[in-house]
């Protein structure tokens, strides 16, 4: 994991703090001094530099072995290489990301077209008319565009009490010189 042939070198302390990545020296240092002088096992999450200079981020286990006299005589344990996994659910977690925002955006986007289309107004006036009656009336943006792009029949007066709070909202902005 180090980038290293097995048996070229000998595992030190120095060696494996060497490798830590500048971000996380303060952590990592931190915890050799926990389970080294503390004589407490550790687990932590951070990132190393292969002798390549590749990242990883890995998971740590560690504990101290004693001499016969009792005398911590140094630390072992293991590292777990995360970075593969880590990556994937970072990129799974964005795309859910990207995919939810571009629903929501798309219903704020066809609320545009309609109130331009009814009003004969531009697309910035249009978005500043929705974020006007969503903050006055303290509901999200999204859940007004969800409204007055619904189908009338399924919402009854829903639909029309939209149109007429942005009729409301479009006179009193064009009263205000908005």
């Amino acid at each position: 994991m180090h980038g290293y042939a097995p048996g070229t070198v000998t595992p030190t302390t120095e060696l494996v703090l060497a490798h830590r990545h500048p971000d996380d020296k303060a952590t990592v240092g931190d915890l050799v001094v926990q389970v080294y002088r503390q004589r407490t096992p550790v687990t932590c999450r951070h990132r190393i530099i292969d002798a390549q200079g590749k990242e990883h981020l890995v998971l740590v286990v560690g504990d101290t072995f004693c001499e016969e006299g009792g005398e911590p005589a140094g630390v072992t344990g293991f590292y777990i290489d995360i970075t593969e996994q880590f990556n994937k659910d970072v990129q799974e977690r964005l795309s859910e990301a990207v995919q939810t925002i571009t629903e929501r955006r798309a219903v704020i986007n066809q609320s545009i077209g309609m109130l331009m289309l009814r009003y004969g107004i531009d697309a910035d006036l249009a978005f500043k008319l929705l974020t006007r009656l969503s903050q006055e009336s303290n509901i999200k943006l999204r859940v007004i565009a969800e409204r007055a792009v619904a189908d009338p029949a399924t919402l009854g007066g829903l639909v029309d009490d939209v149109a007429d709070r942005i009729d409301n909202l479009l006179r009193s902005v064009r009263e205000s010189g908005y």
